[in-house]
């Protein structure tokens, strides 16, 4: 099983310098790197900074910068952000759960994401 997977910013992380830095290693989260985060002092005082803080822990490689830290995380520029977050979601497989169907016409199998919000 991979639990180590490489990764290439879209824009790049810019050191103090002007270096950019873009390739990295980011690696499987564990239960307790989402515990120890959402009892980060900084997240207790704004939840929405829970991602730096996870993602601080699951970055474990960015060329040519010294230990990944929530400040290296927030110095990145949004579109690296959400480029990280989402492959923080796929890498783990965070995804809705789906439920298999069969067409009762062709008989092909499928699978249909299952929604439990509710409208209306």
């Amino acid at each position: 099983m991979q639990t180590v997977y490489d990764f290439t910013l879209p824009k790049g992380y810019m050191d103090s310098a002007g270096e950019l830095h873009r390739r990295g290693k980011m690696r499987l989260a564990t239960a307790g790197d989402e515990i120890s985060a959402t009892r980060d002092p900084r997240v207790l005082q704004n939840p929405s900074y829970l991602t730096i803080v996870v993602l601080s822990r699951v970055i474990t490689e960015l060329e040519g910068v010294q230990g990944i830290s929530a400040t290296v995380i927030e110095k990145l520029f949004t579109a690296d952000l959400a480029y990280l977050q989402d492959m923080y979601q796929r890498i783990n497989d965070i995804e809705p759960p789906t439920l298999t169907a069969v067409c009762p016409d062709c008989g092909k199998t499928f699978e249909v994401p299952l929604n439990f919000t509710r409208e209306g």
